[in-house]
């Protein structure tokens, strides 16, 4: 008689587990910023952006940098506040390998400063879209937000941009017009400052919020004046550039202590600016 092959239950298990685990290899083992897409595609991903971690926003600028930007720092003769205030405050994130961010508000005899410095690391999760492309398209839509004026031919100096820029949506400045205390608001229609009140001087056409060059791969400068609740002159310049897939923001914003002094445009600029450059060197390293 013919013998009938014979498979023990504990072998049966064997092959079944032996089966399970090497069909299940590499599920759910792609590191967070891995594109997702169908296996089954031959077209090959877009390429990862250059930048994998960032730098930390509250030790973005040393003290000397700091002292510029505000001077109410140096002014006060406790130790322990100037520690305090030189060590910013940060933004609440969840990744700082994803966003990092950091405020300073200091307050001097002559006037009240504030430093925000921002650093956005763009991550596309679409396998046809690299992460430089998607940080071009986040970016492009905050330019368009900021809804810059058409630069003037004769701007060129101070990295004006000589040609139209793709987001401006008005010809009026962004900034003041004479007799006007929200430049902030100009395209808008605001009210004009009430009667009593120092008038602001227009801005050159220099210093209009503009697109900026040789700063990262894409750059602008916004300058908005505004008037607070004290009808004191507020100017805030905030400069955006991306380098790669990485997005920093920098915004400086100073308010007198006199509603009949306003902060003058090409200051605030020229330090919002030097500030910028430095941390795309720093990038760029």
């Amino acid at each position: 008689m013919q013998r009938k092959a014979y498979v023990s239950g504990a072998a049966v298990l064997l092959a079944a587990l032996l089966a399970g685990c090497t069909g299940g290899s590499g599920e759910g083992s792609s590191a967070p910023d891995s594109k997702s897409g169908d296996s089954g595609t031959t077209a090959p991903a877009a390429q990862p952006g250059r930048y994998r971690t960032l730098p930390q926003a509250c030790a973005a600028a040393d003290h000397d940098t700091l002292d510029t930007l505000l001077p109410g720092i140096a002014e006060s003769s406790d130790e322990r506040q100037q520690e305090r205030l030189y060590a910013g405050e940060a933004t609440v994130t969840f990744n700082t390998d994803r966003r990092d961010g950091c405020n300073w508000k200091v307050e001097s005899a002559s006037a009240t400063d504030h430093l925000f410095i921002d650093f956005e690391r763009v991550v596309s999760y679409d396998n046809a879209v690299s992460d430089d492309d998607k940080a071009e398209e986040l970016y492009t839509t905050r330019q368009t937000a900021a809804d810059l004026p058409e630069p003037d031919a004769s701007a060129s100096e101070d990295g004006a941009s000589p040609s139209p820029s793709d987001s401006a949506g008005s010809g009026a400045p962004a900034a003041e017009e004479s007799g006007d205390s929200g430049g902030a608001d100009d395209a808008s229609g605001a009210p004009s400052a009430p009667a009593g009140s120092a008038s602001p001087s227009p801005t050159p056409a220099a210093l209009q919020p503009r697109v900026l060059e040789n700063l990262g791969e894409q750059a602008y400068l916004d300058d908005r004046l505004s008037t607070g609740s004290s009808t004191a002159h507020q100017r805030t310049v905030t400069v955006v550039f991306r380098t790669s897939n990485v997005i920093v923001t920098i915004e400086y914003a100073e308010q007198p202590a006199s509603s009949t002094d306003t902060p003058d445009s090409e200051e605030l600029q020229d330090r919002a600016l030097k500030l910028a450059r430095r941390l795309a060197d720093e990038l760029n390293d």
